[in-house]
């Protein structure tokens, strides 16, 4: 099973849409991370990230409910 996590753009470098790069915010956590398959992506955009490269790009409250649902299962596993 394979698990992808939104994050927070904080920043771009590049400009070339196959080597353009973010650093992005998972709660604080900064990964630098992909954006080859989203090129489009701008700073304060969430985007579902697999294994370093961003996925997709998803509207806020989409990915502060999907965050929740990390927290909720974290929690019930340190019960």
């Amino acid at each position: 099973m394979c698990l992808a996590i939104p994050g927070k753009i904080i920043s771009i470098t590049g400009e070339d849409p196959l080597t353009i790069t973010a650093k992005v915010s998972f709660g604080g956590i900064l990964k630098n991370i992909s954006l080859a398959y989203v090129p489009e992506a701008k700073i304060d955009d969430y985007v579902v990230v697999h294994v370093g490269f961003a996925l997709s790009i998803i509207d806020a409250e989409s990915a502060r409910e999907t965050l929740e649902d990390l927290e909720a299962i974290a929690a019930l596993n340190n019960q």
